[in-house]
C-alpha cells in the first residue's frame, strides 16, 4: 500500500562534528525516505541558541528557535537522535526546547515524537532519553512509547554509514516504521489519533482537549 503523505523533522542534539547521534540521524532520515515519508534532516547547529532567561526573550528570538519552530511547525513530527551527557540530555538541546517552548501557538504540542540515542556505553545513552521524554510530553508532544538506543556505537557503524549488526539494523527499521505509522494514522484516520489521546490518559470529551473527536456520520 502507498502512504499517505508524512513529514517529519530529523536533527541530532549533538553539536559535534562527526557525532554518532549524527550518523544515527541520517539513518533515520534514510529509512523515513526507503519507507515513503519526508525528512528534514538538518544539523543541531542549525539552532543553537545563548543561554534563556527573560531578560533575553525581551531582546527578541534567536534566529535558532526561530529556525526550529518553522521547521517544527511545517512537518508532522520529528526525531531526535542525542546523546547522554551526565546521564541526562545535552543542555544545548534543553535550551533550545526552552526557547521555543515560550512561542505562541507552543509547536511541540500535538507533534509525534521519536527519540533515538547512540553513545559508546554499554547502555546506549537511553538514560538521556528517558530525561528529554519529559520537557516533551510535558509540552504536548506525542513521544511513541518505544525508543532505540544504540550501544558501544564506536563500533556499530560500517564504512558506508549502515549498522554492522543486521539484527539491530530490522529493529531499527522497524522503530521507524512503527512510529510513521502512527503519525501516518493520526494524520489521516481521527479514530486512531482520539485513541492515542486516550493512551496518554486524555478524553477527548474533555472541556480542555487538545483533539476533536470524531464525529458521527
Amino acid at each position: 500500500m502507498t502512504r499517505r503523505p508524512v513529514s517529519f523533522l530529523v536533527f541530532s542534539a549533538s553539536l559535534r562534528a562527526g557525532s554518532l547521534n549524527m550518523k544515527l540521524a541520517q539513518l533515520a532520515a534514510a529509512a523515513i525516505g526507503r519507507h515513503e515519508g519526508k525528512a528534514d534532516l538538518v544539523p543541531m547547529s542549525a539552532f543553537d541558541c545563548p543561554s534563556y532567561s527573560q531578560d533575553a526573550q525581551a531582546a527578541g528570538f534567536p534566529p535558532g528557535a526561530t529556525e526550529l519552530r518553522t521547521r517544527l511547525e511545517a512537518t508532522d513530527g520529528f526525531v531526535i537522535a542525542s546523546p547522554e551527557f551526565n546521564g541526562s540530555m545535552p543542555g544545548a538541546v534543553k535550551n533550545v526546547i526552552d526557547w521555543v517552548s515560550r512561542f505562541r501557538p507552543q509547536p511541540f504540542n500535538a507533534k509525534h515524537a521519536l527519540l533515538l540515542s547512540a553513545s559508546p556505553s554499554m547502555a546506549g545513552g537511553n538514560r538521556g532519553l528517558w530525561a528529554l521524554r519529559v520537557p516533551l510530553e510535558h509540552l504536548g508532544a506525542r513521544v511513541y512509547p518505544d525508543m532505540f538506543s544504540l550501544a558501544q556505537a564506536h563500533q556499530a557503524f560500517e564504512v558506508q554509514g549502515h549498522l554492522a549488526n543486521q539484527q539491530l539494523a530490522d529493529r531499527f527499521d522497524q522503530t521507524i516504521v512503527g512510529f510513521m505509522d502512527l503519525a501516518e494514522a493520526a494524520k489521516h484516520y481521527p479514530c486512531a489519533k482520539t485513541a492515542w489521546v486516550e493512551f496518554l490518559g486524555e478524553q477527548p470529551s474533555s472541556p480542555v482537549d487538545r483533539v476533536d473527536a470524531p464525529h458521527a456520520p
